[in-house]
């Protein structure tokens, strides 16, 4: 996000590192540490600079993540990049955490097949993600989104159009083609904001539902 879509011109002076190292606790040393979009009610905490780091935050997933659940009850969404699975130091207890974790794939086979050996594993009851599913980008090359759900065992919760021109905007700071905030690409991804939004409500009912029973 920060090479790509701000194109290098926005470093923050603090980030996952400095959270970790905080003598404050992650808890207390959040909020200094998490830097507000200027201009928006935004706030982001940076990841790391370099992938060496990663092994050294194994220790700081668990506390961020009661952290991050405390924030609930000031009326905040939290956003959480978990970047590819598997990769050591991949913040594991965040995502199985989430009231909602999505998996992004495309539809080709090579991609379905990489998917589908981690969705048996992020379903584990014992210690898999609370409510996963995946995200569909390019429906159609070649394979709809009930085909993909059906291969990789998760639903699809949301499709993308496979659209790189736009895609470039947020991913490597490109300039916004013709009419692209009313373009499918942003109506896709308004369109899929409000499904994320319904689902996280309905798996919140339905838990409230089986602890009240």
């Amino acid at each position: 996000m920060l090479s790509g879509f701000f194109r290098g011109a926005w470093a923050p002076e603090l980030s996952l590192i400095d959270l970790a190292l905080s003598p404050l606790g992650v808890a207390d040393a959040l909020p200094t540490v998490a830097q507000r979009l200027k201009g928006t009610a935004v706030s982001i905490v940076a990841g790391i600079r370099d992938h060496a780091q990663a092994t050294g935050l194994r220790d700081l997933w668990e506390p961020l993540t009661e952290a991050l659940a405390d924030l609930e009850a000031t009326g905040q969404d939290v956003i959480v990049d978990g970047g590819r699975l598997g990769l050591p130091g991949y913040p594991e207890p965040l995502l199985n955490a989430a009231d909602l974790t999505l998996m992004v794939t495309r539809s080709p086979l090579p991609a379905l097949a990489a998917g589908r050996t981690w969705s048996a594993t992020v379903r584990r009851p014992d210690s898999g993600w609370r409510n996963p599913a995946a995200l569909l980008v390019g429906e159609g090359q070649p394979y709809k989104a009930a085909d993909v759900a059906k291969v990789i065992g998760l639903p699809v919760l949301g499709v993308l159009p496979d659209d790189p021109a736009a895609a470039a905007v947020y991913y490597r700071g490109a300039h916004a083609p013709s009419r692209f905030e009313s373009g499918m690409y942003v109506r896709s991804l308004v369109a899929l904001t409000e499904v994320i939004q319904a689902a996280i409500a309905r798996s919140r009912s339905q838990l409230v539902e089986q602890v009240t029973r």
